[in-house]
């Protein structure tokens, strides 16, 4: 345990060091964060999820960078550069830019103009150049010609001097703190097109001659832009105004006006121009790309945890139809558990003939298998064929819902769907998975990789480890936070409960396999290689309904079951009877049963789980229905207000699912009455919302929508901002800044870069 580190990441996150030093501790011992957040309370301090995500980041920062400075050491003293001083600055770095800085001049580099000048014994020349003391720089270097040596002019050991004066410039800490902090303020992002490539890359055309400033550059853009670079459609450079940054090396450098000082300024010049400008851009490049994944990815996880958590319809028995229109619609029937009990092909959409037999064949399985509901997928015929369900005559205790099938295909054809239905194509597996949405999103979305979802901003372009990382964290999390049925839950969901993994998970289901559904918790330890240490970790998170110890479908986790056994005794009553009356409940003291290591927190979730043991936390479900008389893009008009789910949603907008096979984007500016600076605090993915249509472009499939109060008249009148703005069509470069002013690029009302730029955000419905 770092004393240091744990006071850094107290002061950081404004907490006690006793509770980042607790959540270190659960952390090193391999806990998990839902455990440590749910279970050790009174060790933390109550701290929750967030952070204690925080701390655990932290503490990986903060051991990567002592590892760096380990290194660092290691070789200054292999190199003999290490002095006490140098030490102590190597020790006292909190960053790892600022040991890197101070690394800088003894790293151990390739041969450079200046190395090359100091073989040739320029270096004292040098120094005396910096000292300026006003003697004359040519004759100074007349001592330093040797043709032997390559120095054959005083020019020549001047020019060598100069580029030693670069390197020091170059490499002096201080001088790269105030031109880093500099470069972060001040620099502008210029993006060009590359000649020859506007026909090529007209996706990147919003930035064919764009700037702005670095330092606001929103996410979405920024990674727009490095893509258009990647794909040799644009050049990006990305710094401040050199007329305004060399000032500030040579105040630092320039301490006279004779002629060395004027060979230092010009040393100090060159040093801006060919290494320090250059490093810097790199710096500040890196920057922004972190800046901008970070974004991305926190947009991601948000929209990730929503879709997870999405209401449930539950446990009923369910149709699942995936359209298409000359292939047919693939069907299947679930009983309660998401069991497969059949599966068919009809054809509504081929003709008359077809679409009668289609009918008679739905309406004979809906009674055969008693369907509950029906989970239509909203790819291509989704519409055209939930119409044709409805029209059916089904009984009114049949719910007809459409379904975002993003990823199904994805799951379809994964090992993880060929393990379930090893004997069946993968139309079947997806029209599964679409029923299977319905009655369980977290249970299915889990067998897919995330980024198949659909609600991710640039995902391919952001840091895949850190991606990962953060995403998995949110599946941990919600599948924690629900809870599993540990007699029905498949092994891809059980792999993220707490304490458990793929082995375990896998082991888990063919105990359950071999032996029958599991009566107790306390059984889990019969299940090979399933330790205390996974029990203790993983049992509070398993539910097991209608068991032998009615706490066992609670969250109570069974370290507490003699607390609740107590509480009972006290009263006189059974466990079941607490759990069943409130009166009872209502009469227990829980400061009576405070010990060492069980407190106020602790006592009062089992009182509160008591009351509503395993209760779900996601939102009860509601049926949902888009407008019946727009089915296509074709029947939009601008004005028309219509039903939408939220299906994505970014930084620049939400887009919504109106039922037309075309998601719109609402833009941040049509989001509210009111600015709106993160879309995010205004909608979230799953939301049902009311738009109003602002535009419809057939020919480049994009819609306009609103959700202000103020935009519903048949003819939307422009706001000043819009009145201001060009058509989206003559998409212009903004003004050229003036020299330090950079100015801020002109806004659309709901055409976005983004949404030029890629495919994936046109709204396209992708399975």
């Amino acid at each position: 345990m770092n004393a240091q580190h744990i006071s850094t990441i107290s002061i950081e996150l404004s907490i006690l060091p006793r509770q980042a030093e607790a959540v270190a501790d659960l952390l090193a011992e391999s806990a998990t964060i839902p455990f440590i957040a749910r279970y050790r309370k009174e060790a933390t301090g109550s701290l929750d999820e967030v952070q204690i995500t925080a701390i655990r980041d932290r503490l990986t920062q903060l051991a990567e960078l002592e590892s760096r400075r380990e290194a660092v050491l290691a070789s200054l003293e292999k190199h003999g550069h290490l002095s006490d001083e140098l030490k102590e600055k190597v020790l006292a770095a909190q960053t790892m830019t600022v040991l890197e800085d101070i690394y800088l001049p003894y790293r151990p580099k390739r041969r450079t103009k200046a190395t090359v000048a100091k073989e040739k014994g320029l270096e004292p020349l040098a120094l005396a150049l910096m000292a300026q003391e006003g003697r004359d720089p040519l004759q100074a270097a007349q001592t330093y010609i040797d043709v032997e040596k390559g120095v054959a002019s005083a020019e020549e050991a001047l020019e060598g001097a100069r580029h030693i004066l670069a390197e020091t410039v170059n490499e002096d800490e201080t001088a790269r703190a105030r031109l880093r902090a500099f470069f972060a303020e001040r620099a502008v992002i210029h993006s060009k097109v590359i000649e020859g490539k506007e026909n090529e890359g007209a996706k990147f055309k919003d930035y064919f001659d764009w700037q702005e400033p670095a330092r606001s550059v929103p996410s979405h853009r920024m990674l727009a832009m490095r893509r258009g670079e990647r794909e040799e459609v644009l050049s990006l450079s990305i710094l401040p105004p050199e007329n305004d940054a060399l000032p500030i090396l040579e105040q630092m450098f320039i301490k006279g006006a004779g002629a060395d000082s004027e060979q230092v300024r010009q040393a100090t010049h060159d040093s801006y121009k060919r290494l320090l400008s250059r490093s810097l851009e790199t710096e500040l490049r890196l920057s922004l790309k972190e800046r901008a994944d970070a974004e991305a990815i926190r947009v991601f996880a948000e929209n990730l945890r929503e879709l997870l958590l999405a209401p449930p319809l539950g446990a009923k028995r369910v149709m699942g139809i995936d359209p298409g229109f000359r292939t047919g619609c693939k069907v299947v029937c679930l009983d309660r558990q998401g069991k497969l009990l059949h599966h068919d092909t009809v054809y509504p959409h081929t003709g008359e003939g077809q679409a009668h037999k289609a009918a008679e064949t739905l309406r004979r399985l809906c009674t055969q298998h008693e369907v509950e509901a029906i989970a239509i997928g909203n790819g291509t015929a989704g519409r055209e064929t939930e119409t044709f369900v409805r029209g059916l005559g089904l009984p009114e205790h049949v719910v007809v819902l459409m379904v975002n099938e993003s990823g199904a295909s994805v799951y379809s054809a994964s090992e993880v769907a060929r393990e379930e239905f090893p004997d069946q194509d993968v139309t079947v597996r997806g029209s599964v998975s679409i029923a299977r949405r319905l009655m369980d999103p977290l249970a299915e979305l889990v067998k897919i990789d995330p980024k198949a979802i659909g609600v991710g901003q640039y995902q391919h372009d952001v840091d895949q480890a850190a991606l990962k990382n953060t995403l998995d964290d949110v599946v941990i999390s919600c599948v924690n936070g629900v809870g599993v049925d540990l007699n029905r839950a498949s092994s891809q969901l059980l792999t993220y409960v707490s304490g458990l993994g793929p082995a375990l998970a896998r082991n888990i289901v063919a105990q359950r396999d071999a032996n029958g559904p599991f009566a107790t918790r306390e059984s889990l330890k019969q299940v090979p290689r399933l330790g205390p240490k996974a029990f203790e970790q993983a049992a509070g998170f398993l539910r097991i309904q209608s068991g032998v110890n009615p706490l066992d479908a609670s969250a109570v986790h069974p370290e507490s079951y003699p607390i609740v056994d107590a509480m009972a005794a006290d009263l006189g009553c059974t466990v079941q009877d607490l759990m069943q009356n409130a009166e009872l409940r209502s009469r227990i003291d829980i400061r009576n049963y405070v010990t060492e290591n069980v407190g106020l927190p602790t006592l009062t979730d089992i009182v509160a789980e008591l009351a509503k043991p395993g209760r779900d936390p996601r939102k009860n479900f509601e049926a949902f229905a888009f407008a019946g008389h727009v089915t296509e893009m074709k029947d939009l008009q601008p004005g028309m207000q219509l039903p939408g789910i939220v299906t994505n949603v970014t930084k620049f907008g939400a887009f919504v699912d109106i039922g037309v096979h075309q998601d719109g984007l609402v833009h941040v500016s049509q989001l509210a009455d009111r600015f709106v600076k993160d879309p995010a605090d205004v909608v979230k993915v799953q939301q049902k919302v009311t738009v109003t249509v602002l535009e419809v472009d057939l020919e480049r499939k994009r819609i306009g929508l609103t959700m202000r109060n103020g935009s519903k008249s048949a003819a939307p009148q422009k706001t000043a901002a819009e009145k201001k703005t060009p058509p989206p069509s003559k998409s212009r470069a903004p003004a050229k800044p003036q020299a330090g002013k950079p100015q801020k690029p002109v806004k659309q009302p709901f055409h976005n870069p983004l949404a030029d730029a890629l495919g994936q955000w046109s709204g396209k419905k992708a399975k």
